[in-house]
């Protein structure tokens, strides 16, 4: 099987508006679309920034992520950027608090985790060489 590259990632919100305003003005994610599903009563969005894609899926009533980081299925999320010391400066400035930066000893990226609204790991990584 020859794939072409990750063509979206799904996340679901407990709080639909908090996380499309998240995603869109603190994380710069331009709304494509979006709809309210009135079999199941839930929203969907499809946002994008870049090549990066993500559907947002606003569920009230979805359970809360059983531990952090290591919960079976997706650990987190990661978002190169070329500035990791000014990403995280725009993220401070628009209220969201960072874990304090390390660099990982078998790359050299230098990285720090932060939360969206619904406590999902999220990642940004600042390669230490342009990835392959």
């Amino acid at each position: 099987m020859r794939l072409l590259g990750l063509h979206h990632t799904a996340l679901i919100a407990t709080d639909y508006p908090r996380s499309k305003k998240f995603y869109t003005e603190i994380l710069g994610f331009r709304l494509l679309r979006e709809e309210f599903r009135q079999h199941n009563q839930t929203w969907r969005a499809d946002l994008l920034n870049g090549s990066i894609q993500i559907e947002l899926f606003g569920h009230p009533s979805a359970p809360p992520r059983p531990t952090l980081p290591e919960a079976a299925g997706l650990r987190h999320l990661a978002f190169a950027v070329p500035n990791l010391d000014a990403a995280i400066a725009t993220l401070a400035r628009l209220g969201v608090s960072s874990e304090p930066v390390r660099s990982d000893p078998l790359t050299g990226n230098r990285f720090t985790f932060f939360r969206d609204p619904d406590n999902l790991p999220l990642e940004l990584c600042e390669p230490a060489r342009p990835p392959a």
